[in-house]
């Protein structure tokens, strides 16, 4: 039954079993009633075809109908409207919108309402030529609302369903993850009061430490409300973080102990939302990986403006690291950068080292 469902498929289908009637009454008439009944079945026979493009064309398609009933009623092949013309207005109904269908279905109303007064006069018929029209265009036009509320009843629900998906990941990062960064922060904090004086490299450590902790749970905060929100701007539209705020963070994986440096070429533009924030949480990424699996590296960053595109590209020397548990962080790149329609390009070094390489259309964005 599925396969019926298909809109080619039903629409073939409706065709067919009005070509067959259109047919048999070609038959019968050729021999009953002479050339007037063949040639109404005919009549039947073309309109019946034209319905293959009602979805596509159910303007051009209401019109090419109404011409050809018209013509055919006055010439007397049939007596009133055809199947195909009560489709073809329903089509017109369900599948098209705005003025062009309005004026079509007031045009077909006048046009049946008129040719069908001539041929029997009186009010009544031009009446009944005009509801021949607006009956299916009506039920085209109820079927195709209820559609839409439903359409739009569904969309609602999983709108629900996401904001409550995105309120229950809220809550597991605020009993979980904020937790233990508060505890983190407060342990570094501890561990540095008992230093001695003299141990100074440390004390910057511990020192930066905590300030990466505290930078954490604030990104954190904004990310909160960003969840409980009701927007649907994405989890990085109240962060802050963008490609101005790379000098920052090379700074904090100096502070991390990961020598880094940024190179900016090309004239820097206001890049879109997604595509700023992207550039920001790969470069993001590239050094936390950089810093977990190749112990004693430097990394370099280099950000490219182009007229079309902008680029990213992040390189270590470092030798990877046996062993670990893989993560997620190349599979969240290459979403971002798909989802700017950009591509990314991640692998070893032919020197040795990891290279990182994002490029993304400013256009596609």
């Amino acid at each position: 039954m599925n396969f019926f469902r298909r809109p080619r498929v039903f629409d073939t289908t409706i065709v067919v079993v009005l070509a067959l009637f259109a047919g048999l009454g070609l038959i019968l008439s050729s021999v009953q009633t002479g050339v007037d009944g063949a040639l109404g079945s005919a009549h039947f026979l073309l309109t019946s075809v034209l319905l293959l493009v009602r979805r596509s064309r159910p303007v051009l398609v209401a019109g090419a109908v109404t011409a050809f009933d018209v013509i055919g009623i006055a010439a007397g092949l049939v007596t009133s409207a055809t199947v195909p013309e009560a489709i073809a207005f329903y089509s017109l109904a369900r599948h098209s919108s705005g003025r062009p269908s309005l004026v079509m279905t007031a045009v077909g109303m006048a046009a049946y309402g008129t040719v069908m007064e001539i041929k029997g006069p009186g009010i009544g018929q031009f009446l009944a030529g005009a509801f021949v029209v607006a009956i299916p265009a009506g039920i085209g036009a109820l079927v195709k609302t209820r559609a839409e509320l439903h359409e739009r009843g569904r969309r609602a629900a999983a709108d629900a369903a996401v904001q409550a998906e995105r309120r229950r990941i809220a809550r597991e990062l605020h009993d979980v993850v904020a937790h233990h960064i508060t505890v983190i922060n407060a342990l570094v904090g501890g561990a540095r009061a008992t230093l001695a004086p003299e141990q100074e490299v440390t004390r910057e450590a511990l020192e930066s430490a905590q300030e990466t902790a505290r930078q954490a749970m604030s990104e954190m905060r904004r990310l909160l409300h960003v969840l409980r929100a009701d927007g649907n701007d994405g989890p990085d539209a109240a962060t802050g973080v963008g490609a101005d705020r790379l000098p920052a963070l090379i700074g904090e994986a100096r502070s991390a102990g990961l020598p880094a440096s940024l190179t900016v070429t090309g004239e820097p533009v206001t890049l879109p939302t997604a595509v700023d924030h992207a550039v920001y949480r790969i470069v993001q990424e590239a050094l936390t990986n950089t810093r977990k699996h190749a112990s004693g590296a430097r990394a370099s960053v280099r950000l490219a403006y182009g007229s079309e595109a902008v680029e990213v590209e992040v390189l270590d020397d470092g030798v990877p690291q046996q062993g670990g548990t893989p993560g997620f962080g190349l599979g969240g790149m290459a979403e971002r950068v798909a989802l700017c329609g950009g591509r990314l390009t991640t692998g070893p070094r032919p020197g040795g080292g990891f290279r990182v390489h994002a490029r993304i259309p400013l256009e596609a964005t």
